[in-house]
């Protein structure tokens, strides 16, 4: 049976504005306009490579960076003692950037059943360095994007930390559980209806 617990989600920094991406099924090139780093005075524009691919597609040095850039976020910066390698990244799709040749966004599409009853978005997770940039807005509006054309019609469903409600919010997902604790952070279900708009 499918269930939450185990899914994490951490992206947002307050104010992000991003853009749509590539289409779904036309794959996602080296754009990123509206993204920038640093200060709007002296920023300057990111351009990340992005990545969609299912885990068998995935390089050994893409599954290495995956699993860095969520161990650096999960693990040492929250100081979460898990098990990220839960099972599940072998039936997901993988969206991902890179700049500088560095992963610095990721997340993972599960289909209904294999963590959730529904599809769904998790190990969403931003380098600290791009966090402020759009970056992360950017990520799950193309996450949702590639959810929708692999699951037309389906609910997306996400186990959000509970100090992300707002930005998942902002991008139409309604909260449809009791706060639960995990790993000792708060979380939330979280389900995104289709139609439904931020």
């Amino acid at each position: 049976m499918a269930h939450g617990r185990g899914h994490r989600v951490d992206v947002a920094q307050p104010g992000h504005r991003g853009r749509d991406l590539a289409a779904p099924g036309q794959g996602v090139g080296r754009d990123a306009a509206g993204l920038s780093a640093g200060s709007p005075a002296g920023a300057r524009p990111l351009s990340p490579d992005w990545r969609f691919a299912r885990f068998d597609e995935l390089s050994t040095r893409d599954l290495h960076d995956l699993l860095r850039l969520r161990s650096e976020v999960f693990v040492v910066e929250q100081a979460c003692v898990f098990l990220d390698i839960d099972g599940a990244d072998a039936a997901g799709w993988h969206l991902f950037a890179r700049i500088d040749g560095g992963i610095v966004a990721c997340c993972r599409l599960l289909a209904a059943g294999v963590t959730f009853a529904e599809p769904s978005i998790g190990r969403v997770a931003t380098a600290m360095g791009v966090r402020g940039t759009g970056l992360g807005r950017a990520l799950m509006t193309e996450a949702l994007a590639r959810s929708r054309s692999l699951w037309p019609g389906q609910p997306i469903r996400i186990g959000a930390q509970r100090h992300l409600e707002r930005f998942y919010g902002s991008l139409g997902f309604v909260a449809d559980s009791a706060p639960y604790i995990e790993d000792g952070i708060p979380h939330v279900e979280m389900l995104l209806v289709p139609g439904a708009r931020p």
